[in-house]
């Protein structure tokens, strides 16, 4: 019998449970009311005296209103939480005294009298009545219930437009819906869907009041610097949080507004991406053999995504890690009308390089593979200098010799006056490449050479992002190198296709460098990677939080801040607004004379005198870099 009136009260709307609860607080009301005549009378008879009934019929009409007000009607019972005990308090505590107002105007009215200790009395029977009918009713709803008690998430959806009105009702066969927030204050105190809205302000409270588990943000259209200031101010909330996606992925059929998807570190980044040149893309792939080494790694194997979409006639994998390239290859096969050839080997192999570069005839070639990760290659600096110096070496001279049109680089910030030999390694390549496009030039081949230099792309292999979240998957500590460490950040999707874009723009020899927007502080990317996740930062002003944030010092070859440019007032503007080309270097820097003597230490196993050699050159050639002096590295 109680389980089936416990499954009955579940399965009506939120609207009907609000008026069955002040129903019965106005019978409870009215029942304390009556029992403080009583016990102060000591009599169980029903008063006959019109003051006494005004006194007992008052006590509801004056008390509702204040309940309304303060809120005892907003939390759903069954996540009631403890501290409405005392919200219950107050609000009693008020509704007597005004009932004792009220009673006291009847008094000059009718000239009857209202006993003092029966607003004392009144106030302790309600208090007992209205906070153990509650918890009488959490309790069992909670556990008479618990066999038909369906467990629905409470949410609150950020956005009250169309989008959010249409995800509130694709989501109420599922999920509790149980407010909506918006910016817009026309909106506020009206209903949506059969759902309050309310103003950004009221969210601390309707979180604690009904128990939300998670928000999804509706907001489809905004601007991005918009959307990380909401994602900001709601992830600080320690409750999940959950998007509506783009517009544009509604138009092409990727989601249906019912579907949701995590929040990303991306949307934190506030960056306003550009839609891609669809000339310079054609121009780049449509109806070529393109060829990317490093296949199988974050940018390489982004790269491929996006240019199988383009239409290229053929894509050629080179990867040196198997079990990547099986990967890319699986994941790409199928898809498209281009010929997905995938290619084991290293980019160090000259005859491998040259013959798969010849034999497919390739049209542009994307020299992704490198070692990246800094401590790594600081360890094994040999090992780092052969695969990223010697390695683009022989894939250029391969491209030059069978008459590749297109070569770009995939460089780094680190580039820029590096600390690291792998920072050093990657001038060096961009070096080299500068020198063959030279070499190109002079011969009148046609041939682009060029590189594209940019920050750290969320995600990539061996970044912070995966790092971070796997120290919050196993309960932290996050470990930072130092809080004021400064890095530039982009999503790898838009890399990619700037990186296409800007060797189409090549006129041969560039470095271009992509747009970066701000710095970001990598202390405040793991702050907001541990309230993404739900969880809050433990700290000082937060002894009980969830993931502690730890400094462990700089490692080895790292600067606080990385650089894109020598010299910002010499970059140039291109036709692409997020796409910058840098100076240039000077054309006589002997590079052969130098790639022997580094190649001699090698051979040698000269860790020494191959550091300082690579260091050497980077010196001489960042002095050379015009109107540019030399500076002190960070």
């Amino acid at each position: 019998m109680i389980r089936e009136l416990a499954a009955r009260i579940l399965s009506i709307s939120r609207r009907w449970k609000r008026v069955v609860l002040v129903t019965s607080d106005v019978l409870l009301l009215v029942l304390a009311a009556w029992a403080s005549l009583a016990i102060r009378l000591d009599t169980f008879r029903l008063p006959g005296t019109m003051d006494n009934w005004f006194a007992i019929l008052s006590a509801p009409v004056v008390a509702i209103p204040i309940f309304v007000g303060m809120g005892l009607y907003r939390p759903v019972v069954r996540y009631l939480p403890e501290r409405a005990m005392w919200t219950t308090f107050q609000a009693t505590a008020l509704a007597v005294m005004a009932w004792v107002l009220v009673a006291f105007m009847a008094q000059l009215m009718w000239r009857g009298s209202l006993p003092r200790s029966v607003p004392i009395i009144f106030f302790a029977l309600t208090c007992v009545l209205l906070i153990g009918s509650r918890f009488l009713a959490k309790w069992l709803i909670s556990h008479l219930g618990r066999d038909v008690l369906v467990h629905r998430p409470s949410v609150v959806i950020y956005g009250a437009g169309s989008a959010g009105t249409l995800l509130a009702l694709s989501l109420k066969s599922t999920h509790d819906v149980v407010a909506f927030v918006d910016d817009d204050p026309t909106l506020h105190r009206r209903e949506v869907a059969n759902v309050r809205v309310h103003p950004p302000s009221a969210l601390p409270a309707l979180l604690a009041n009904y128990a939300v588990q998670q928000i999804i943000l509706s907001m489809p259209s905004i601007s991005a610097g918009r959307r990380k200031a909401v994602v900001s101010d709601v992830s600080r909330h320690g409750v999940k949080v959950q998007s509506l996606p783009g517009i544009s992925d509604f138009v092409t059929g990727k989601y249906l507004v019912s579907q949701v998807r995590e929040i990303e570190i991306d949307d934190l980044l506030g960056r306003s991406t550009v839609p891609p040149d669809l000339d310079l893309i054609r121009q780049m792939v449509a109806g070529k053999t393109i060829m990317v080494t490093g296949a199988g790694g974050s940018i390489g194997s982004e790269l491929c995504r996006k240019i199988s979409q383009w239409r290229p006639q053929r894509l050629v994998l080179f990867e040196a890690n198997e079990f990547a390239l099986y990967k890319i290859d699986r994941e790409l096969a199928g898809n498209g009308d281009a010929a997905v050839v995938p290619v084991l080997g290293s980019v160090t192999d000259e005859a491998l390089v040259r013959r798969t570069m010849g034999h497919y005839a390739v049209d542009a070639v994307f020299h992704a593979a490198a070692h990246k990760h800094v401590p790594l290659v600081e360890a094994n600096a040999l090992e780092g200098i052969e695969n990223n110096v010697f390695g683009t070496k022989t894939v250029v001279d391969a491209a030059f010799a069978v008459g590749v049109k297109n070569f770009v680089l995939i460089s780094t910030d680190k580039a820029v006056r590096p600390t690291n030999v792998m920072g050093a390694t990657k001038r060096w390549a961009e070096l080299i490449v500068r020198e063959k496009a030279v070499e190109a030039a002079a011969a009148n081949t046609g041939q682009k050479f060029c590189a594209v230099r940019f920050g750290n792309v969320l995600g990539s292999n061996g970044s912070v992002v995966p790092l971070f979240k796997d120290q919050i998957a196993h309960g932290g500590p996050i470990t930072l190198t130092d809080p004021a460490m400064t890095r530039y950040f982009m999503s790898i999707k838009e890399a990619a296709e700037l990186i296409v874009q800007a060797g189409a723009l090549s006129k041969g020899g560039d470095v271009f460098l992509l747009d970066m927007g701000e710095p970001m502080l990598i202390s405040e990317l793991a702050e907001n990677m541990v309230r993404l996740a739900g969880l809050s930062v433990r700290s000082v002003d937060n002894p009980h939080g969830d993931i502690e944030i730890v400094a462990v010092g700089k490692r080895p070859g790292e600067k606080l801040y990385e650089e894109l440019f020598y010299d910002d007032a010499a970059a140039e503007r291109t036709r692409h607004p997020k796409i910058l080309r840098a100076a240039a270097a000077s054309d006589d820097l002997q590079m052969q004379q130098k790639l022997d003597v580094l190649r001699s230490a090698l051979h040698e196993a000269d860790e020494s005198l191959a550091r300082s050699l690579l260091f050497g050159l980077v010196v001489e050639a960042d002095v050379s870099v015009a109107g540019c002096p030399d500076k002190a590295s960070a």
